[in-house]
């Protein structure tokens, strides 16, 4: 008898793509049956090899799944081609991702945002079944005929600028506290990073919060700001936590969640954090995908000061030296373990110099900084 909660994945052969989509496969709450690999996982009717497919559907057989999961995006016509051969549900990387967030999302503003990037992972699916249709390869969207694939194209987009509405509505909301913020004179500091690397256990002890940790991806899908005082210094700083980054991640999924990621634009300083701890080749993975989402959302590089967390996971010639590794070059760096507390104080200090300096006071006017 299958196991709904039991499934397999195909990704492509090297060790950080493996490893990611198992992450992401477990954080959907799926139990992973076997990984199988492919070179290249888009090809053919069905998103994989023929002979791919015809592997999986014994794999499917033996080891009683009904569900694939594709690392990559794959189209609504070779979704349903792979589920018609093998008898078990299709989901790509996309998709699966959508469902992480949509579980993760607990405020009514995570929720919009996430429902808007499921019409906009729909809309595309809607014009293949039009195409489709109209060439007679199937019945309409899920077996609908073309009218109705019309009808359910136009609903989507009703939808859609609907969400956007709400969401428009949050981000003015969002404008005026940033205003608010400015005139206060308080440095804005923002968290981001790529998901699971310790963004949430920073906060909480630079903050002396209890926000959730988890080792999960995506724990953090809307954004907290708390006033934190800088060590024995008297100045402060509003820091806020934000969605973590993955590699990989669809365009429109980063323009879902603006509103929330906005933050960073607006940052005085983001402290873009890593995990030390991993192979160079996964940070150096995931840093470059971190660049390219804050790229994507205009943050000035300056503006960056990158966190290596997780360094007493480190042996001590290594900790040592991290913060030298030519893949960092060019970048403001602290190196700390958010977990055991080593490297805060510097961490502080060096925001301090970052964000307090004699230009901001200057930008404050008579004001001055916010003190306690």
């Amino acid at each position: 008898m299958a196991n709904s909660n039991k499934a397999i994945v195909v990704t492509y052969p090297d060790e950080f793509s493996k490893s990611e989509i198992i992450n992401l496969v477990k954080a959907a709450g799926y139990v992973v049956s076997q990984v199988i690999t492919q070179r290249d996982i888009i090809k053919s009717e069905y998103g994989v090899g023929v002979g791919k497919a015809q592997e999986l559907e014994t794999i499917v057989e033996d080891t009683h799944s009904d569900t694939i999961i594709i690392d990559e995006s794959v189209t609504s016509a070779q979704s349903n081609k792979l589920s018609s051969k093998t008898h078990a549900e299709v989901i790509d990387r996309e998709r699966l991702i959508l469902n992480i967030f949509a579980k993760r999302a607990t405020t009514a503003e995570a929720k919009l945002q996430v429902q808007l990037a499921e019409l906009r992972y729909a809309l595309p699916r809607a014009r293949d079944a039009v195409r489709l249709s109209v060439r007679g390869e199937q019945a309409g969207f899920m077996g609908m005929g073309e009218t109705a694939v019309d009808v359910k194209f136009r609903a989507l987009k009703r939808q859609m600028s609907f969400v956007k509405e709400k969401l428009e509505k949050s981000r003015s909301a969002r404008d005026l506290h940033t205003a608010e913020r400015k005139k206060l004179g308080v440095p804005f500091v923002s968290l981001a990073g790529y998901t699971s690397s310790g963004k949430t256990t920073l906060f909480n002890r630079l903050s002396a919060e209890s926000k959730e940790m988890s080792p999960n991806l995506f724990t953090t899908l809307s954004t907290t700001t708390r006033m934190v005082a800088l060590s024995n210094s008297k100045w402060k700083i509003l820091l806020s936590d934000t969605v973590g980054f993955i590699s990989r991640l669809p365009t429109y999924l980063v323009e879902s969640f603006k509103s929330t990621l906005d933050e960073l634009r607006y940052a005085d300083l983001v402290l873009l954090m890593l995990d030390a701890s991993e192979s160079a080749e996964s940070i150096e993975i995931k840093l470059s995908s971190c660049r390219e989402t804050l790229s994507e959302l205009e943050v000035d590089p300056g503006r960056i000061l990158l966190v290596l967390n997780k360094v007493d996971l480190l042996e001590s010639r290594v900790r040592s030296k991290i913060e030298t590794d030519p893949m960092f070059k060019g970048y403001n760096s602290v190196k700390v373990s958010s977990v055991r507390g080593d490297g805060l104080h510097q961490l502080r200090t060096r925001i301090l110099e970052l964000t307090v300096t004699k230009e901001a006071e200057a930008r404050r006017g008579s004001r001055g900084p916010y003190r306690t």
